[in-house]
């Protein structure tokens, strides 16, 4: 462990409280960075992962797929993929949070001359960093498939901003749920409630397909939302709902990080506050 947070806590005031708080937070990135930097190949497989399933769902099984109101399935599957690689992040911090609680890390860092904040702000900010590399990767990997963004620069900007805007609400349910559960093996049992999470969602396939009650479920998903949102940004092509939900969907790509957020943003500080009573 290369951290060497001796910084002494500093008493002149909120702006020095806040720029110290900031310098720890930097430190700890600074860790989680270097142990990815040590240890590539899970930050190398999680990448892999997803490059994958595009061309698994765009070359295997993208012939059978038939878009409705036309267009090229592979453009319309790699926003939709862009949107489960934020959910997948859940696992990823969910991991780091467990084992570094696990090791008695937290623990070490939290009876440390260090900002209260600094352990779960330092996670949040490598694990955004981490996702901007992933999502660079993923954006590669599309446009060597064939998809394009086709409503110039800001609109995809904005299409971007709401994938990360998604991975940092979802970020926040990882940190949560990392310092509630202190087995590794809990990370398997969340995984198997991201997939149904990210299937039950307009990624692969129309809601209108499936039974009235699960369509409506796909169409309320927070990953539908950004889905349908950030094809509508890129100009891809999308399935053409009439729910609510679809027809208003960047506003939900909006809100439902601002919900998520709202909920697991004070219970993850609450939870990390509480550790050792």
């Amino acid at each position: 462990m290369t951290t060497a947070t001796t910084t002494p806590q500093n008493t002149s005031g909120d702006g020095g409280s806040l720029r110290w708080a900031l310098a720890d937070s930097w430190v700890l990135t600074g860790r989680s960075l270097a142990h990815w930097a040590r240890n590539p190949a899970p930050v190398i497989i999680g990448l892999l992962f997803p490059i994958m399933m595009v061309l698994m769902f765009g070359y295997l099984f993208g012939g059978a797929m038939d878009v409705p109101g036309g267009g090229n399935y592979r453009e319309f599957l790699v926003p939709g993929m862009f949107a489960m690689t934020m959910v997948f992040g859940i696992e990823v911090t969910m991991l780091a949070v467990i084992t570094d609680t696990a090791r008695g890390v937290t623990d070490r860092f939290r009876a440390m001359p260090t900002s209260s904040a600094a352990v779960v702000t330092g996670r949040s900010i490598a694990d955004m960093l981490n996702s901007v590399v992933g999502l660079s990767v993923m954006i590669l990997c599309g446009l060597a498939v064939g998809w394009r963004a086709h409503e110039g620069f800001s609109r995809a900007l904005a299409a971007v901003g709401l994938l990360l805007l998604l991975r940092f609400a979802l970020l926040w349910v990882g940190i949560y749920l990392g310092l509630v559960f202190t087995d590794t093996a809990a990370v398997t049992a969340v995984q198997t409630l991201v997939w149904p999470l990210g299937f039950l969602s307009n990624a692969f396939v129309s809601p209108d397909t499936m039974p009235g009650w699960l369509a409506a479920i796909a169409d309320w998903n927070p990953l539908s939302a950004t889905g349908t949102a950030t094809r509508e940004l890129f100009g891809n092509p999308g399935w053409q709902g009439s729910s609510w939900a679809a027809e208003h969907a960047i506003l939900l790509g909006v809100l439902w990080p601002a919900v998520i957020c709202a909920i697991f943003f004070p219970l993850a500080v609450r939870r990390y506050q509480s550790l050792g009573r």
